[in-house]
């Protein structure tokens, strides 16, 4: 079956080519609720193919799914679910013929059993590689996770952290959240946030968390197909205002390395990273 494409999604010349051989850059996306009747993602198979094709469609050629782990439901989305549950929607994904590869993760909420669930694999790491643990901080308060990054890092993994641009307590304390980078962790910023899906304010602070030009990625978080999953306009977006080889860090060259087990690279060199 042909991949229908989802029109808001821009496949021809343009935002998202390399202006170099004009094809479109392919992109991995480390965030997203692909999975069927796991979370708040899609209720179904036939919605998981939706949100699919709209991810191939723009240009994305591997996604990590990343179901919520924890929180409310925790008792859906055991690693090994994940883990069979990637399986069979790759299964229904060659079928159909639709040019996308997903790994499985998980969107981890912050709760003081982590490291010990991590220790037993319950906890998923994103692609499965062992190396970078996707955090979901709570919305209404602010937790101090050092002692979590010091225990990840005991175990050799590393803390990227989910959407932090929509997080007002985390921005109220911006401090905190330099010290937490100075220890090594990642940032994934939102690729529709920077190109004001969830308003003014949001953008400014995805554009300012991005300007500090640390170990950043850019993901989609998408939960269905109802919108374009953006990576083509936040690359057209973040290379206008710093160039190619920026957008290619944060869109394709870091999100590589998380699936392949590897750190997350600085975005800028220290002297261009900005003060916010």
């Amino acid at each position: 079956m042909a991949i229908r494409h989802n029109p808001a999604c821009k496949t021809d010349r343009g935002p998202g080519d390399n202006p170099r051989t004009q094809t479109p850059v392919q992109f991995v996306d480390v965030h997203c609720h692909c999975l069927p009747n796991l979370d708040d993602g899609p209720e179904s198979m036939e919605e998981a193919l939706v949100l699919c094709r709209a991810l191939a469609a723009d240009h994305i050629m591997t996604v990590v799914a990343t179901p919520h782990q924890l929180g409310r439901f925790e008792d859906r989305t055991k690693a090994e679910t994940i883990r069979r549950t990637v399986g069979v929607l790759n299964h229904a994904l060659r079928e159909r013929g639709i040019d996308l590869t997903v790994l499985p993760g998980a969107e981890v909420r912050v709760d003081e059993r982590i490291d010990e669930m991590l220790a037993a694999g319950e906890i998923l790491t994103l692609a499965d590689a062992g190396c970078h643990v996707l955090l979901e901080l709570p919305w209404d308060t602010l937790i101090d996770i050092e002692p979590l990054l010091v225990q990840f890092r005991l175990r050799g993994v590393k803390t990227i952290l989910a959407h932090p641009e929509r997080n007002g307590p985390l921005l109220e304390r911006w401090q905190m959240l330099g010290r937490w980078m100075a220890l090594g962790v990642g940032l994934q910023v939102t690729a529709g946030s920077l190109t004001g899906r969830w308003g003014r304010g949001i953008a400014r602070a995805a554009w300012g968390l991005v300007a500090q030009g640390g170990r950043t990625c850019l993901a989609t978080d998408a939960h269905d197909g109802a919108q374009c999953p953006g990576m083509t306009q936040a690359f057209a977006a973040v290379a206008a205002r710093w160039g190619d080889a920026v957008a290619y860090s944060l869109l394709v060259e870091n999100p590589a390395r998380v699936i392949r087990g590897e750190e997350l690279a600085p975005v800028f060199p220290p002297e261009e990273r900005g003060i916010w």
